[in-house]
């Protein structure tokens, strides 16, 4: 299983970014291995269109599910066409939620879906 992850640095030890589409880094991880790549978001600094153009970017990745802190109505409905998973209000370092997201605990644990 692949996971996307709005992240503010490009290692396992950076934290959830509360943005998606205006996230840094997008860490694809697999939360069994722990094994993942970090990706560029050039949207970031875009005029417009950011949350839809990072959610494509995230469904060309082939990710089962996204953990954001926050995700807009447009990349929602991207992610969601997609059959990708929206986990949101989520925050702590990647590595930390990855491994209770494994584990169906602590602070991955949403406190909504979209």
């Amino acid at each position: 299983m692949k996971i996307a992850i709005s992240a503010t640095g490009d290692t396992l030890e950076a934290y959830i970014d509360q943005r998606f589409g205006r996230c840094k880094y997008f860490i694809i991880a697999n939360p069994q291995t722990l094994e993942y790549e970090s990706l560029d978001n050039s949207e970031i600094a875009g005029n417009g269109g950011a949350g839809i153009k990072a959610a494509q970017l995230v469904c060309e990745q082939g990710v089962e599910a996204v953990i954001t802190g926050s995700c807009g109505p447009n990349a929602s409905e991207v992610l969601n066409a997609a059959g990708i998973k929206i986990i949101t209000n989520t925050d702590g370092q990647i590595k930390t939620v990855l491994q209770n997201f494994q584990k169906g605990t602590g602070e991955c644990t949403p406190t909504s879906e979209i």
